[in-house]
């Protein structure tokens, strides 16, 4: 269990703060060069380099290569003992005739100079292939806006950006959504006292569709183009819905009673599965990006892996097994993320008394690496632009920290928030990261740089200009 949660049931039943409200809601070696053998005519001024050298007869001297070959063959074949004065006079003759000339075959070019050629090829490739730059991270955040009362509760999930470019975020009872494009603010829903606060948000996958999980255990489906509310799911769960997750149009919820329930939005008996596994609250859920595998952390310090082939398979007493069931943190698992480059790899993070985030194969059930960052994780996100992962955390420095990967070095850690950061949610571009903490602050931070194939007014009037005039969401 992971310490630092408030009870929902005493803020219903404790006054109203007397201050006024606060406003709110914003990426060779090569062979060397060789020329083609040519078969045309020749340039004799030209210099024509292949792989092999040919002795040319117009550049011999036929008779020095005569002597050269006949001289020590005499030797051998008249092994007479020549006087001291005789053989002086012979190398004298060598020396003085000859130039102390050895080779017989001769060439009409000298062959080149290998390194030359080499370092040539190598220039030519620095320079057609310059170095990448290192992207710079800004340790500040670009805005800072007020988000009071922002739940200060670990298990929750309050903090969602949509495909839209629409943040939607939960202060209380209220639900509140922030138009990144046009820096516009509206209020969606305020729930009665007798089903908030609201305890979870999740953006449908069109951009258009949101779910909503309540405290009274009830989830609502709104159209935010028309703030009409399209249908309440009832009875699903027993207790409060901490955990959404969308999957098309099946959308799983998870809840403090522990179940995991999969609902099909368009039928009108919506549920259409049910996970038994965790003992306690369910807090963290999400699909892979092919919607075959899901993750899901628990309170009760377990993470599961469910894939949807076990579905079909025979189910006893309406149960469907797991695929793994992964008991190595040893607090509670919220933070999930699935890579967004190998399908497979999912990096889980535990709670206060774990600190831990862990990497695991999700086919094989295998924990590939396990760091320990010091403090809470509460939530995590993958860059989809470069291999990097960034977390957030509690005490003690509420920090958010940039991790490349595999090698888990830490490459920016990112201050600000005075108090644990509690959500975290990504643009659709994958450049801006919108957190929350517990300090009633809501920042946004430019950590995962611009993509190279998006315009650079686009990137700039998206994420750097909507900024300039909005300080509140309220």
């Amino acid at each position: 269990m992971d310490a630092g949660s408030n009870s929902i049931s005493s803020q219903r039943s404790g006054s109203r703060r007397a201050a006024p409200p606060r406003p709110v809601l914003q990426e060779a070696g090569s062979r060397p060069y060789m020329p083609p053998l040519s078969s045309g005519p020749r340039n004799p001024s030209a210099k024509c380099y292949g792989d092999r050298f040919i002795p040319e007869r117009s550049a011999m001297d036929m008779d020095l290569a005569h002597y050269l070959l006949t001289e020590p063959r005499k030797g051998k074949e008249n092994p007479v003992a020549a006087s001291p004065a005789k053989e002086a006079y012979r190398k004298l003759l060598a020396e003085k005739l000859l130039n102390n000339r050895t080779r017989i075959l001769a060439f009409r070019n000298k062959p080149p100079e290998p390194e030359n050629m080499l370092t040539d090829l190598r220039s030519d490739a620095v320079q057609a292939k310059p170095a990448k730059q290192r992207r710079h991270i800004p340790q500040s955040s670009e805005r800072a806006l007020d988000a009071p009362d922002l739940v200060d509760d670990y298990y929750l999930n309050l903090l969602d950006w949509g495909s839209s470019n629409v943040l939607s975020i939960a202060l209380g009872s209220t639900v509140y959504l922030w138009d990144a494009s046009s820096g516009s603010t509206s209020e969606l829903v305020t729930v009665d006292d007798d089903y908030g606060p609201v305890t979870s948000v999740s953006w449908a996958p069109d951009g258009r569709h949101i779910a909503v999980g309540l405290n009274s255990s009830d989830v609502q489906l709104w159209d935010t183009t028309s703030n009409r509310l399209l249908r309440t799911l009832r009875r699903v769960h027993e207790l409060r819905v901490g955990s959404l997750a969308w999957n098309n149009s099946i959308l799983t919820t998870g809840g403090m009673d522990g179940k995991i329930v999969n609902n099909d939005v368009r039928i009108r008996n919506n549920v259409v599965q049910t996970y038994h596994g965790h003992e306690q609250e369910v807090c963290g859920l999400k699909w892979s990006g092919s919607g075959q595998q899901l993750a899901s952390g628990g309170n009760d310090n377990l993470l599961h892996i469910w894939d949807v082939s076990m579905s079909s398979s025979v189910q006893s007493a309406g149960r469907t097994q797991w695929l793994h069931r992964l008991q190595d943190h040893l607090a509670a698992v919220k933070a999930l993320a699935w890579c967004p480059f190998q399908s497979n790899l999912l990096a889980s993070g535990g709670g206060g008394g774990d600190r831990c985030i862990k990497f695991w194969n999700t086919h094989t059930g295998a924990c590939l690496n396990s760091v320990d960052t010091g403090s809470q994780v509460c939530a995590l996100l993958w860059n989809k632009n470069e291999r990097e992962l960034l977390s957030s955390h509690g005490f003690t420095q509420n920090q958010l920290t940039l991790w490349k990967y595999p090698s888990m070095v830490k490459m920016a850690e990112l201050n600000g928030h005075t108090s644990r950061v509690l959500f975290m949610a990504q643009s659709p571009d994958g450049c801006t990261v919108a957190s929350a903490a517990a300090d009633e602050t809501l920042r946004f931070w430019n950590v995962f740089g611009t993509p190279e194939a998006a315009p650079k007014a686009a990137a700039k009037a998206s994420h750097t200009g909507i900024f300039n005039s909005f300080n509140h969401i309220r």
